[in-house]
């Protein structure tokens, strides 16, 4: 009955039932949808602004939540204290110290600086915060006093949209110049082949940091993130297109391809409908790495300064901070962005091994 049932139902419907028994990928998938939510209402959630300045409270630690006061009384409601400071003539920099005098509790639905919801509802509703007067800062602050979690959920709209964005061309151009290069062949899939072997001969960092320099730096940040996802992409397509091209040779002469030749169909239907199916597990597995990929590159170039520029906000930005070992050593919440990479990758990994194996019904 069960056998039966499977038999009913469509490619895509038993490709997820097989991928809910990857566990780890499927949790893998909620992370990713959380933070996606994260990044399309960052304004909401965050509980500042990412310019929002809080000069008196530059480099301040992490904020503990408590739930038991300085009188052992347990409360239901989070709270954070203040902080007074203090400057360290040893340390040359300031310090702070809980102020148990001075308790906020953690409230939901507060107001604040405001914002434009998806860019067209003005409000100045945040997800959550403080009592008037008070402050939080979960992961600390930078060196301008700017709350470090708010600036990194804003950073998930930039880093996170230019993965997609960028593994889209990059399909987009792969799909389209590896099938051209399998079927036509000849001297186009020869043109073909030199350029994708000439792109993958030049280190990948050095042209990077090439193309990212040549970016003048009066351009507005709009213009800079189109570019480096263009730039990021421009290596990005060479893989998927090999892995078309390989494909479509090989399946090009199989009984399936030769019988819809024989039925009439046209080079697009049976593109489309039987020869990128056949190999759709390749496919998704490529998407699921070049993502990371393409984060980490973003990351990166924005780490040495060559990517994107402040004011604009994104995982790479903020980790430029972190580039001074000193100051790491000591403000070590500034790495904090770079546990959101680490996840991000990780979860995008983890979502591809299971499409891979859901998507490949020689796996089980």
């Amino acid at each position: 009955m069960a056998k039966q049932k499977s038999q009913s139902l469509s490619q895509w419907q038993l490709i997820w039932l097989r991928f809910r028994r990857h566990k780890l990928a499927l949790v893998s998938l909620y992370v990713l949808f959380i933070m996606y939510i994260m990044s399309i209402f960052c304004e909401f959630i965050a509980p500042y602004n990412s310019l929002e300045r809080f000069s008196e409270f530059t480099y301040l630690p992490p904020q503990k939540l408590h739930f038991i006061d300085e009188n052992g009384k347990f409360h239901l409601r989070p709270f954070v204290y203040g902080f007074t400071s203090k400057f360290d003539l040893e340390k040359f920099a300031t310090t702070y110290v809980e102020d148990k005098s001075k308790k906020y509790f953690i409230r939901f639905w507060v107001h604040g600086s405001e914002y434009k919801l998806l860019g067209l509802f003005k409000t100045d509703i945040h997800l959550f915060g403080v009592d008037k007067g008070g402050t939080i800062f979960l992961f600390g602050t930078d060196n301008l006093g700017r709350d470090l979690l708010s600036r990194i959920i804003f950073g998930m709209r930039i880093s996170l949209s230019i993965g997609l964005v960028g593994v889209f061309i990059s399909l987009i151009l792969g799909l389209l110049l590896g099938g051209i290069s399998g079927l036509v062949g000849g001297t186009v899939d020869e043109i073909i082949q030199r350029i994708i072997e000439i792109l993958r001969s030049i280190p990948q960092i050095p042209l990077w940091m090439g193309l990212s320099a040549a970016l003048p730096a009066t351009w507005s940040p709009i213009k800079i993130y189109f570019s480096i996802t263009i730039i990021l992409s421009i290596l990005g397509w060479t893989g998927i297109a090999r892995i078309v091209r390989s494909k479509f040779i090989s399946l090009r002469e199989e009984d399936f391809v030769l019988a819809a030749y024989a039925a009439g169909a046209t080079n697009w239907r049976i593109i489309t409908k039987h020869l990128i199916p056949s190999f759709m597990s390749y496919i998704i597995v490529h998407i699921t790495i070049s993502i990371p990929w393409m984060i980490l590159g973003e990351t990166s170039l924005s780490f040495l300064g060559l990517g994107l520029r402040p004011p604009v906000v994104s995982w790479g930005v903020l980790l430029q901070q972190a580039q001074n070992i000193s100051a790491v050593n000591t403000y070590p919440w500034l790495l904090t962005p770079a546990i959101f990479v680490v996840i991000s990758v990780l979860a995008f990994n983890f979502v591809g091994d299971g499409l891979r194996d859901a998507a490949d019904p020689y796996s089980h």
